[in-house]
């Protein structure tokens, strides 16, 4: 069969000679911007200030620790290493929910560790290694996730989505194609920055997958309709009992699910060890600001204030599986994950 289509989004971060170019999510697709960071604090800024979205701050901290080494070339071997490590911090913090930065940087630091106390071209060499470890590293697992999620999906159904323009997704979509899979999409809009309507949906329609767009409020009444065979999200983490932290509008989305008989299935490379429950997870609120707008233009009076907490978390009795690269969990489970002994991945 023809190879299934890859669309923009799926290498949206890329290291340059000159720093590393990240395209506009902000403005896509209307606009095909690139982004240039010369440095590993403008790669932070631009995360920051939600240049790129979904998985591409993974990517963003991989290749910013790259600039970061290169901005250390020239110091001593302890400095640099220390300088490293502040770059990193910085990095992992500019979106605290999700903890895919956190692994970025561990990848490039366990490199340049594992090669001992090095300068120079040979510290850059060495974050340029791991940070391409990091790389296949998360597209071979997100290719697996797909592979399982797909394995989950009716052979001609419809899927509910909402705020889901990852890798995440393309994978399942390619497993789902190559399968001989008739799948087609529901989106939500995901306000205030509409990236389900400018980026999922697209990602999806490139791919030439059947897609249909809703406001977030049509949620519950499109799942009450029986015409969804299933709900499905990535997830930014998900705690050790079973607690899925997602864009906020996925809690009630969950809830709706459950209500109508609607299996959720979250997909995660992997539960994070370092969040027991979802009390351990800082939730990152974003400027009230950003709701009283879209694409720019004011949509509240100014005599009003916003709100946005940007994440929210639902809990296990909501969610039928957990989705890994291993394979599936029940809520419940997901402790299952690890093997006897194994580090947090």
């Amino acid at each position: 069969m023809t190879e299934p289509i890859l669309p923009v989004l799926a290498d949206s971060v890329r290291l340059a000679e000159n720093g590393v170019r990240i395209l506009d999510r902000r403005v896509f697709p209307f606009e095909q911007d690139w982004v240039l960071c010369r440095t590993a604090e403008d790669v932070a800024k631009a995360v920051e200030d939600m240049v790129t979205q979904s998985s591409g701050p993974y990517f963003a901290a991989l290749w910013g620790m790259v600039l970061a080494a290169r901005e250390a070339a020239g110091l001593p071997a302890k400095d640099a290493r220390a300088y490293l490590g502040r770059a990193g911090e910085r990095l992992s913090n500019s979106r605290r929910t999700n903890n895919h930065l956190r692994k970025a940087v561990h990848f490039v630091l366990s490199e340049v560790d594992g090669v001992g106390s090095v300068a120079g071209t040979e510290l850059v060499a060495a974050a340029l290694g791991g940070a391409e470890a990091g790389d296949r590293a998360y597209r071979a697992r997100s290719r697996a996730l797909g592979e399982f999620t797909s394995g989950l999906l009716p052979e001609d159904g419809r899927v509910l989505t909402h705020c889901w323009a990852d890798l995440y997704l393309v994978d399942t979509v390619v497993a789902a194609q190559r399968a001989g899979k008739r799948l087609s999409f529901v989106c939500t809009e995901t306000r205030p920055y509409l990236q389900g309507a400018r980026l999922t949906a697209e990602t999806l329609a490139e791919m030439g997958v059947d897609t249909t767009l809703i406001t977030d409020g049509m949620g519950a009444a499109v799942l009450g309709s029986g015409e969804i065979d299933a709900l499905v999200t990535a997830a930014d983490r998900v705690t050790m009992d079973g607690h899925v932290v997602n864009k906020v509008g996925t809690l009630g989305l969950a809830i709706a699910a459950n209500a109508f008989d609607v299996p959720f299935l979250a997909m995660v490379h992997a539960p994070d060890q370092l969040a027991r429950t979802g009390a351990d997870v800082p939730i990152e609120y974003r400027p009230g600001e950003d709701v009283l707008s879209t694409l720019g233009h004011r949509t509240a009076s100014y005599r009003v204030r916003g709100h946005y907490p940007a994440f929210d978390i639902t809990p296990p009795r909501f969610v039928t599986s957990i989705v890994t690269d291993r394979g599936p969990f029940a809520p419940d489970g997901v402790a299952a994950y690890y093997r006897e002994g194994e580090a947090n991945q």
